[in-house]
């Protein structure tokens, strides 16, 4: 816990890996009377300053690597609060939203129209991926607000952003994954461009290959089977 008064955390606070702890006026006495025990038995900051110069190399490795972790947890926390929803936005908005989006930042739009039952579809699939990916800027605009005479055979569209430049591009049903998409198997694609990190250790759609293999496998034995049967009922004409 953060903000648990620990000799740990006043370690951790002295290096600038975890912020000031902050005081509230109801905790004013707790923490007069946590001070005096702390007084008894616990090093102070003087004397953790005088132990910092007794860390070797590897110690000053160790706090340094922590601290880099603590601040990218930091900044995944901060993105967490700007993401973590499939928004919707306007042809007007995509220079702003997409073109000109933070550098360090993916952004994910999807391309549709209400009518197409594939993109309700993958619009519902983004929104779960939004939530479990909130780092990532997901977004939708219906695709005449931003392309006027789209064609239909062309959606959905999902397009991924770097840096202004579009990285990857899924376009019409079939580059998408098929009506009958499943979640994960639109994270692993997404996963393909780099845009996400998933927790995927394999494509999902390759084990349905593997059981349509199995199963072509499965019938052609059986027809050997059959035939080899067929041959053995047959009378021998002499």
């Amino acid at each position: 816990d953060p903000n648990e008064d620990t000799e740990w955390n006043d370690i951790l606070r002295h290096f600038g890996i975890l912020p000031p702890k902050e005081k509230k006026q109801d905790e004013t006495e707790e923490m007069v009377l946590h001070s005096q025990k702390e007084a008894e038995g616990k090093m102070n900051l003087e004397e953790l300053k005088e132990a910092e110069d007794d860390f070797d190399e590897a110690d000053r490795k160790a706090i340094e690597m922590y601290r880099q972790q603590r601040l990218q947890e930091w900044k995944r926390l901060q993105r967490m609060q700007k993401y973590g929803e499939l928004r919707e936005i306007s042809g007007e908005q995509y220079v702003k939203e997409v073109t000109n989006a933070p550098e360090d930042v993916w952004v994910i739009i999807h391309l549709y129209r209400s009518s197409i039952p594939m993109c309700l579809l993958v619009n519902e699939h983004l929104s779960l991926l939004a939530r479990k990916f909130p780092e990532v800027k997901f977004l939708k605009a219906i695709v005449n607000s931003c392309i006027q005479n789209y064609y239909d055979r062309c959606l959905p569209t999902i397009l991924v952003y770097k840096t202004g430049e579009i990285k990857g591009r899924f376009i019409g049903t079939a580059e998408c994954g098929g009506i009958y998409l499943k979640v994960e198997e639109l994270e692993w694609k997404l996963a393909e461009v780099g845009a996400i990190e998933t927790d995927l250790e394999e494509n999902p759609q390759k084990s349905i290959m593997n059981i349509m293999t199995l199963a072509v496998q499965n019938i052609s034995a059986h027809e050997d089977t059959n035939t080899k049967s067929s041959d053995v009922m047959k009378p021998r004409i002499t």
